[in-house]
């Protein structure tokens, strides 16, 4: 399996329980080869490799590469990503450029060629990393939050399109999981828990969820949401902001 963004954060905790259950894992990584190199330390199976995903043509040479050298490559976690502040009544036309082709671009042309490149008896699974936001928007990181939206549209799309029935492709939208932006440790605890469970959700509920849905029992085109319920409220801010009211 291959988890774009997996040196880090939610990344890093799908390599490691994947790793556990004993996959090969590939973590892909953009800038951080230390954290890289360190995650794959940790594993039985590993090895990292390196892919610029402001590039469309490194994204396709990364995976030519891979389905190449992987003889069974099953599984595409589509991780990484960017979260950079715009708002609704300021769009940063920057900021949107990158979030456009990082959270949304790159991962739809990744999924597309392993889709068509990688050898899998057993059927492939495309997983994409959504966000809560999809059901429960409010006008902070609109950049963001458009890329996120403009990703959950392929999934049905490309379950729609797969060639070979035992394909899926699914997404998993998470809700506040780790500190993000310029988040203290206290905002954090505050904010994480404005769901209907007034619990955190755990990088490690995101990573259970990905290898739930790597073994295929789910439809294909179907989105799960992992976030103590906070996709069922409606929230006027981002909780990074509402916490600090």
């Amino acid at each position: 399996m291959l988890v774009t963004g997996g040196a880090k954060r939610i990344g890093a905790a799908i390599a490691r329980a994947f790793g556990a259950a004993g996959w090969h894992v590939v973590i892909h990584y953009g800038r951080s080869l230390d954290q890289a190199r360190a995650v794959a330390a940790e594993l039985p199976s590993a090895e990292i490799i390196a892919c610029d995903l402001d590039d469309d043509a490194d994204c396709r040479r990364m995976v030519r590469d891979l389905a190449e050298s992987l003889p069974d490559w099953r599984v595409l976690v589509n991780c990484a990503g960017v979260f950079d502040l715009d708002t609704a009544d300021a769009i940063d036309p920057a900021i949107f450029a990158r979030a456009m082709q990082v959270n949304a671009a790159a991962p739809a042309r990744l999924s597309q060629d392993f889709l068509r490149l990688a050898q899998s008896a057993g059927g492939k699974r495309v997983i994409h990393v959504t966000d809560q936001k999809l059901l429960n928007p409010n006008p902070d990181f609109f950049s963001y939050t458009m890329s996120k939206h403009a990703l959950a549209s392929t999934i049905p799309m490309l379950a729609m399109a797969a060639a070979n029935a035992a394909d899926r492709v699914y997404g998993i939208a998470p809700g506040a999981i780790l500190a993000s932006h310029d988040q203290t440790e206290a905002e954090t605890e505050i904010s994480h828990r404005m769901n209907l469970l007034a619990r955190k959700t755990l990088a490690d509920d995101i990573a259970d969820a990905a290898l739930f849905l790597s073994e295929g029992w789910l439809a294909s085109g179907e989105t799960v949401f992992v976030d103590s319920g906070q996709h069922l409220l409606a929230q006027p801010r981002d909780v990074l902001f509402l916490a600090r009211q």
